[in-house]
């Protein structure tokens, strides 16, 4: 009889020859699965690296292949669940793959993404960056950790980093060179100085300024910062709020959102939507349970009309 019970999922995604199976290796040799729990591990994709068949048995790990898209069905898994009666579920997701179609279609309702790794290939993100942004991002948007691995000392790490953060600011992202050794605190060199009370930002400065600012906001608590931005109010906001905000394209022309903070303002009301205008704010910190933590907020001295900037779309890359 087929038992609904919770079945938790890691979830491993990336192109191939991204690092996955060895990602999952690693995952296991490190102990993560040695609690005698029976666990099913289903491989989408023949990778480059085959896992250890002794160190799958001595952990009791079971491995079943799906070779096809339209073979990897709830009902399938539903099957494999009665077959194998596992206590969590691995999968090694094939990269070319619909990511939306397995959260909605795919997996049952009862199993439970609990963790998302996406792995890519640093020797080859660049081309894949270029020629399949939206596949790439895709696996950034989920996942809770992006490991970038056969990383080289010429590689842009910031850049790179900020191509995740443009997209899912909650990922951890690490950068693991060819020795081995592990990178996760990559120094974002800021075009002003952030130690400064008050900050004048330039029209090219605002994307850097969001990442920092929504990663970090304790940094900026009580400043005094301007900048450029787009007039945004919608029928929810408080009649003396609007957002200083950019068009900000994540990942391609068809994915240009506009982004920015809460902003106070005495005479928002007034302000015309999408006229430009050049803000003075100061910064507070306050807690958000949508947004998991600490969130800043926007409280306007003065407000002035503008001109667009040269480049009116903020990229991240």
């Amino acid at each position: 009889m087929f038992r609904n019970k919770e079945i938790p999922v890691y979830l491993f995604t990336g192109l191939l020859e991204s690092g996955k199976s060895t990602c999952i290796q690693e995952v296991i040799e490190e102990g993560n699965f040695s609690d005698g729990a029976k666990t099913l591990l289903i491989l989408c994709e023949e990778g480059e690296h085959e896992i250890d068949a002794d160190l799958l048995m001595s952990n009791r790990i079971s491995c079943v292949t799906v070779e096809e898209e339209d073979d990897f069905t709830e009902e399938a898994c539903k099957k494999l669940q009665e077959q194998y009666k596992p206590d969590r579920v691995v999968i090694e997701y094939n990269g070319m793959w619909d990511m939306e179609e397995l959260y909605g279609d795919v997996l049952p309702e009862h199993w439970i993404v609990v963790q998302t790794f996406a792995t890519v290939n640093a020797l080859t993100y660049q081309v894949y960056s270029s020629n399949m942004k939206p596949l790439l991002m895709a696996h950034f948007q989920l996942a809770d950790l992006v490991i970038f691995n056969r990383c080289t000392e010429e590689m842009d790490k910031p850049a790179a980093r900020r191509s995740v953060k443009a997209i899912n600011r909650r990922a951890q992202v690490l950068f693991e060179s060819e020795d081995g050794s592990v990178e996760s605190n990559i120094d974002e060199e800021l075009p002003y100085d952030v130690n400064a009370p008050s900050i004048t930002l330039e029209d090219d400065d605002f994307g850097l300024w969001y990442l920092d600012i929504s990663e970090h906001p304790e940094k900026y608590a009580g400043k005094t910062i301007t900048f450029k931005g787009q007039v945004y109010r919608n029928l929810t906001f408080p009649k003396d709020a609007f957002v200083p905000s950019r068009k900000a394209m994540t990942c391609c022309e068809d994915d240009i959102a506009k982004i920015g903070f809460m902003c106070h303002f005495t005479g928002a009301a007034k302000l015309e939507t999408d006229s430009w205008v050049t803000v003075t704010v100061r910064v507070q910190i306050q807690k958000s349970r949508k947004h998991e933590g600490n969130f800043p907020v926007l409280y306007a001295d003065q407000v002035e009309p503008a001109e667009p900037p040269e480049e009116e779309v903020v990229y991240f890359g």
